[in-house]
């Protein structure tokens, strides 16, 4: 780690510190653009990511150069934006691989890079900024710190309820944090109910992908040869049998909470439908097709959702319906 140096301050400027925000005191020597409240925290942030990162934040925290043309003003923007973007993903991902070796400790800083490179690009309230929050408190769990864990994962909540343009994986990652923080609480309902929605997702999501490959691909296979395309899940025996038990005591779990939610009920349905399907199950497939229809029509869901629950039910009966060559 480079040498480190007491500040002095200029007069009416206040420097916080990189990983608590806390007044700061020291100074990376060899950026001199990072401030730290001591050298804990600076020590920290080094081994965590600053070492990696330490030259590209010099042009992000210094003021811009005089540009001769609005057109090099124009590229130099681009370049600094870039450089935000490589700095958001490779800070994330740093962050990830300390979650996945269960260095917590290690994580934090990095994720806090992540989380303040994307406020400075995408402002305080855009949903690019909950996977950074959803990486903080899965590090804050891990070292049995609770009550920030809430506090991210309430950041991460608030965010995606005022988002329009959240994806699954970002619902799903939410989920698995607040399934976790309540069996940390000792909240084991909560827990599963959050937990489930987590698992359904993933395995939704796997399905519907492998489920759009095999249905154009069957359809191309009609055309040139004449015949059924054989379907199949990309999964073992063994695997099939976990998703079938997983899946069925979601959709148990669901059925039987008194808060129900009819369109979650509806979206475990549509995905053990489409599991079965793939597994050349027509009768089962067509028997949780109907149940999800009859949910669906019954509690006046989306049209979109109906319709897609219908075409469903049309591919698994043009299969029954074809004749085995």
């Amino acid at each position: 780690m480079n040498v480190i140096y007491p500040l002095a301050v200029p007069k009416g400027r206040r420097l916080c510190c990189e990983v608590c925000e806390a007044p700061a005191e020291r100074v990376c020597a060899a950026c001199t653009v990072t401030y730290y409240c001591g050298v804990v925290h600076q020590k920290a942030d080094w081994h965590s990511v600053h070492e990696k990162i330490c030259q590209l934040l010099i042009p992000l925290r210094t003021s811009m150069p005089f540009y001769n043309s609005e057109e090099e003003r124009q590229h130099g923007l681009q370049q600094l934006q870039q450089r935000q973007k490589h700095l958001i993903e490779f800070c994330y991902m740093v962050a990830q691989k300390y979650l996945f070796e269960g260095k917590y400790e290690d994580a934090v800083p990095a994720a806090l890079h992540s989380l303040r490179f994307r406020m400075a690009m995408h402002g305080l309230s855009s949903v690019e900024l909950v996977p950074a929050y959803l990486l903080l408190a899965e590090a804050s769990l891990g070292l049995g710190q609770i009550v920030q864990a809430e506090e991210y994962l309430s950041q991460a909540q608030w965010t995606v309820l005022k988002s329009t343009d959240c994806n699954n994986a970002t619902y799903s990652l939410l989920h698995r944090n607040l399934g976790l923080l309540y069996m940390a609480k000792g909240n084991y309902e909560e827990a599963r109910y959050h937990l489930a929605n987590d698992v359904s997702e993933i395995w939704h999501k796997y399905l519907n992908d492998h489920y759009q490959v095999l249905s154009q691909a069957r359809i191309q296979q009609l055309d040139l040869l004449g015949k059924p395309f054989v379907n199949d899940t990309g999964l073992d025996e063994a695997q099939e049998a976990e998703a079938i038990q997983i899946l069925t005591s979601i959709l148990n779990f669901r059925e039987s909470t008194p808060d129900k939610s009819p369109q979650k009920t509806a979206f475990v349905l549509k995905t053990l439908t489409m599991l079965y399907y793939q597994m050349m199950n027509s009768s089962k497939a067509q028997e949780y097709a109907m149940r999800a229809l009859t949910l669906a029509k019954d509690q006046q869901l989306t049209v979109q959702e109906q319709n897609s629950i219908q075409e469903l039910l049309s591919l698994i009966s043009a299969e029954e319906d074809r004749p085995i060559s």
